[in-house]
């Protein structure tokens, strides 16, 4: 598959990326296989979690690092730190992200799943309506700290609403590719 022809293939940048777009592509196409995922799926969600540029060592305000987000727990986990992985090329990361989303391989079922797998692991394959929250984590406070998923402001962020905020990421003509 070309560049051009990956969702979101027009924002890849090799002076972001700090490697061949093409190279990424395919590199994307090859984990994305290996995780029984569709590769336009997994554009979606680094295109989410770059904030549209794909950049591997972009930074959020909390310390979450690259084209996944990584938090400083999950980078532990696999044996690095989030510094290390900002030093790192798009390509070079891309094999962090294929050992993160591994242990989901097959319960990524859909793009919702994979964008779980990501952003809130619990919540795979959970109905619509299901809260996202935890023994030691409120609705309130997941929603407080994301408030972008909060669409009907309820103070609290269920799958239906992470599906409707993933999903209008996508351009009308590159809907086709997500189904």
């Amino acid at each position: 598959m070309k560049v051009a022809e990956i969702t979101f293939g027009y924002k890849l940048k090799a002076d972001v990326l700090k490697c061949d777009p093409q190279a990424f592509v395919d590199k994307v196409i090859e984990i994305s296989r290996c995780l029984y995922i569709n590769p336009h799926w997994l554009m979606v969600v680094m295109e989410l979690e770059t904030a549209g540029t794909f950049d591997p060592a972009i930074t959020n305000s909390l310390g979450y690092t690259g084209l996944i987000q990584f938090g400083t727990a999950a980078a532990a986990d696999l044996s690095i730190t989030t510094a290390q992985l900002r030093k790192m090329n798009a390509l070079e990361q891309l094999d962090y992200v294929y050992r993160y989303l591994k242990p989901y391989t097959r319960r990524m079922q859909k793009l919702a799943d994979v964008y779980l797998a990501v952003f809130f692991p619990r919540a795979i394959g959970r109905h619509d309506g299901w809260v996202l929250q935890t023994a030691r984590l409120s609705p309130e406070r997941i929603a407080k700290w994301n408030p972008g998923f909060d669409v009907d402001k309820n103070k609290q962020i269920q799958i239906w609403e992470i599906k409707q905020k993933v999903i209008a990421r996508v351009r009308k003509d590159q809907l086709k590719n997500i189904a």
